[in-house]
């Protein structure tokens, strides 16, 4: 759930009040030392939006460069729009440079829609000569004019921010291509793992970069962008930070689940091992490197992954426009490696991750049995293929496997008037068996805030 933000204006009116001020007439220099007080009012009470310094910065500089009268110095006035312009690019940035591997100013910059040619300004007047003041002042209405447009008019009128362009993304499947290819030959022959070791960790390294690219577009999407403050850190702990990284997580998830994703797209490779509830062999040693890589680097990835895994293999499409879950799952064999991959991801990735083996288990064995309980629409198959998920995943846990056991035993459709005291019996103990597992679970949860 998104957590409510605290704001420095009262109301939306007085937020357009100040926007009237700053955009109406460029000449009114009233009007703009009225918003730079309003605004400066604002810093003083809690911390602005990075979009709101940005502006306040400009607005500054800009009145500065209108008192010509006050014979206030060139080289102060350049210097007062050179810092404007780089706290705006730095400041929108900055925050989404995440991952291993930073990308470049100019790549972020690009997907934000951001005028390249801001980012030389902000360059030269970093690492160069102090750019001229034409240039300066150009860049300035410029940052104005993109501040407008991203920020102060999707604020004011938030369904403005559902109508803006389409944010670029890259496609993830030439990537994922790429690195099943490279290991479908070092499984062939394992001799050549060393040689192809270097091709392999480019691919990891670009593999990051597009997930740190997938969270910029989160950000533009979520009508984010310019809320970052340079002064709470919280965004980069708390649930907004957590709220894209899934969603990046969510996209790279639903393209590996894709068929020629974990799960072969020949049929004819999808041979299942007969020993266990596990994905075919060979896909197992494909991809167990780059789920390994993703979740070190990302502690949600698992949760993440079982919760799409979960999504397929329940046909819960949220998407209704989207009819490819249920196109797959008409696929039995697909249906059946997806399952089986849920299995092995439960059992062997959640070692990795900082989810509990317990919790995480215990909320797939919940959905499963969910879906399976009476009335829902199964069919034969399909309800033969959640009963061996089922019992895979409840192997092993002696709470888990009296429950299901209990779940699963025969019903007996009998009038009360024949009932026994050994049927009130076994009566209680399963429900005892049934309460047990709940307790064990509300004590995982209370540990947890502790």
């Amino acid at each position: 759930m998104r957590l409510p933000r605290r704001v420095p204006w009262a109301s939306l009116a007085e937020l357009d009040q100040v926007c009237a001020a700053i955009f109406a007439d460029e000449n009114d220099l009233e009007a703009k030392r009225f918003a730079i007080n309003r605004l400066s009012a604002w810093r003083a009470i809690t911390s602005l939006p990075h979009a709101l310094e940005s502006t306040l910065a400009l607005l500054v500089a800009i009145v500065q460069d209108s008192q010509a009268h006050q014979n206030i110095p060139f080289l102060s006035l350049r210097q007062s729009y050179a810092s404007a312009i780089i706290r705006l690019v730095n400041g929108l940035v900055d925050p989404l440079q995440s991952g291993v591997y930073a990308r470049s100013i100019a790549a972020i910059a690009s997907q934000l829609g951001l005028p390249l040619w801001l980012v030389e300004l902000r360059h030269a007047a970093t690492h160069e000569d102090l750019p001229s003041l034409e240039l300066l002042r150009e860049g300035a209405r410029q940052s104005m004019s993109w501040l407008l447009q991203n920020y102060w008019l999707p604020t004011l009128n938030p369904s403005t921010a559902s109508q803006s362009k389409a944010v670029t993304l890259h496609p993830v499947e030439p990537i994922l291509k790429q690195y099943k290819n490279l290991l479908k030959i070092i499984t062939r022959d394992t001799s050549l793992k060393k040689r192809y070791k270097q091709e392999i960790a480019t691919v990891f390294k670009d593999l990051d970069k597009w997930l740190a690219e997938a969270k910029v577009a989160a950000d533009v999407m979520t009508g984010e962008l310019g809320w970052n403050t340079t002064h709470m850190v919280e965004n980069a702990e708390g649930n907004e930070g957590d709220e894209k990284e899934r969603w990046a997580l969510e996209a790279l998830s639903d393209t590996l689940l894709e068929k020629g994703g974990l799960v072969p797209l020949s049929k004819k490779k999808r041979s299942f091992p007969s020993d266990s509830f596990s994905p075919p062999n060979a896909s197992v040693e494909i991809w167990t490197s780059l789920l390994s890589h993703v979740q070190s680097l990302h502690p949600d990835f698992v949760s993440v992954l079982v919760n799409r895994l979960l999504i397929r293999l329940l046909n819960k499409n949220t998407n209704e426009s989207d009819q490819s879950v249920e196109t797959s799952s008409n696929d039995t064999s697909y249906y059946i490696g997806i399952a089986r991959w849920l299995n092995w991801v439960v059992h062997s990735l959640v070692d990795e991750s900082e989810v509990p083996d317990g919790d995480l288990k215990l909320d797939t064995v919940a959905s499963l049995i969910t879906a399976l309980e009476p009335g829902s629409k199964h069919t034969t198959q399909t309800r033969k293929t959640l009963n061996a998920l089922l019992e895979s995943l409840c192997k092993g846990d002696t709470n888990l496997e009296n429950a299901l056991a209990t779940l699963q035993s025969p019903e007996k459709i009998e009038s009360a008037a024949t009932w026994s005291s050994e049927d009130i019996s076994v009566m209680n103990e399963r429900l005892e068996t049934l309460s047990s597992l709940k307790l064990a679970d509300d004590d995982r949860e209370s540990e947890l805030y502790l």
